[in-house]
């Protein structure tokens, strides 16, 4: 990409110039040639797409694809991509459901090419969708690039509210629900632990024991556990802001631990 982000100092403050900011940083972003280029190649190509294998076997659709849902790292596991697709989601073994990653039940959905299902990708407005979507997540993987724990603040601006609220069939989630979709969320996992203080090991524990900490800790926190809080805009700025200033000390922290290690180790 032509265009870097700008983003002057790590924390709150610079979190605060990429906020105000942002809309014409990402308007700059988002002419990049080389994005529209892929873009344009995808919603050229992609209804010519009738199977999963197509799609996997077309290496610029697959990219556009993958990193509209945050996965263009696993573009080599083409075997794999494959079978999340025709698997889809609906049974329990589809392997989408044992990954312990929601975005692949994501992504298989929004192609449509499970047991039973009807492809959608003649559907112009929903590659449309995906398209744009490749756009705002290579913006925040150019963010990430710069300060990870920012590109994980807007993912989950982005992100969170939906996840928490309804299920896949448009029914309100129940409280364990709302937190099992955060699980199954790395980024935004790794959010709610870093910002409510707990240790990066607790996804070392089973789903219930993880949610009953996250629970706890969230109630002491925020005053709930009810994730729904965040759909309100000062909720949301304190978890956003929580979570910067606990990933900015832990980097403070871990950076004088090194330091500290290092001089130890001249000294003897």
């Amino acid at each position: 990409m032509s265009f870097e982000p700008t983003i002057p100092s790590t924390g709150l403050t610079g979190w605060a110039f990429l906020q105000s900011t942002y809309d014409r940083q990402f308007e700059h972003f988002n002419k990049d040639p080389i994005l529209e280029r892929d873009n344009e190649y995808f919603m050229e190509n992609i209804k010519k797409v009738k199977t999963a294998e197509d799609l996997v076997s077309d290496y610029r659709l697959l990219d556009v694809a993958l990193n509209a849902f945050g996965l263009a790292s696993e573009i080599d596991s083409k075997a794999m991509i494959q079978k999340v697709l025709e698997d889809g989601s609906e049974a329990d073994d589809a392997l989408a459901n044992k990954l312990g990653d929601d975005r692949w039940i994501d992504f298989t959905n929004a192609f449509g090419f499970g047991p039973g299902l009807v492809p959608v990708t003649g559907l112009t407005y929903r590659m449309q969708e995906i398209a744009d979507k490749n756009v705002v997540q290579s913006f925040e993987d150019a963010v990430g690039q710069q300060d990870v724990s920012m590109q994980i603040a807007l993912y989950a601006e982005r992100e969170l509210v939906d996840l928490v609220t309804f299920d896949d069939e448009g029914e309100e989630l129940s409280i364990t629900g709302q937190w099992l979709n955060i699980i199954g969320q790395p980024q935004l996992q790794t959010m709610m632990q870093t910002a409510l203080g707990l240790p990066s090991d607790l996804a070392l524990l089973d789903i219930d024991q993880q949610m009953e900490v996250l629970q706890d800790a969230s109630k002491k926190r925020f005053g709930s556990d009810d994730l729904t809080m965040f759909s309100d805009p000062e909720q949301m700025t304190k978890l956003v802001n929580t979570y910067l200033a606990r990933s900015e000390l832990d980097a403070y922290q871990s950076s004088n631990s090194s330091a500290s290690l290092a001089l130890s180790l001249l000294q003897a």
